[in-house]
């Protein structure tokens, strides 16, 4: 039973990572990873963590791994975390319960007056005039 609890709660963090990786939230999933491994008090693991975010991101934007396999190897790596440090459950379950979603606002932006507007797609020539030119 208690290998089966490690599992569900491993399993469900994995899936947080990825989650975080598909959209391209590296940092505050690094945050959370540093958090998670820096409470059970291993630098080393902390550091190896890290760097599995790290390699995973890359071959994530080339194409090179699957979401699978990053979810099965996080679900390792945490399993494993879980049963040295017991006491870790509370941020591991975090990670899952924290897994953001992107959110897209939709609006309109008006602009009048001369000069180019940030804020907005610009179609066409865009003219900088200098005081010079005035």
């Amino acid at each position: 039973m208690y290998e089966e609890a490690i599992m569900a709660v491993s399993t469900g963090a994995a899936s947080g990572v990825l989650s975080y990786l598909l959209q391209g939230q590296t940092d505050s999933l690094r945050a959370r990873i540093s958090a998670v491994f820096r409470h059970a008090g291993n630098p080393e693991e902390e550091t190896a963590a890290l760097q599995v975010v790290d390699e995973h991101t890359a071959a994530l934007v080339r194409g090179e791994i699957t979401e699978r396999v990053i979810t099965e190897t996080w679900t390792r790596l945490l399993a494993a975390l879980l049963a040295a440090h017991p006491d870790a459950r509370a941020d591991i379950e975090e990670l899952s319960a924290t897994a953001l979603t992107k959110t897209v606002n939709i609006g309109s932006q008006h602009n009048h007056g001369p000069g180019a507007f940030i804020g907005n797609d610009h179609y066409g020539a865009i003219n900088i005039n200098t005081r010079e030119e005035r």
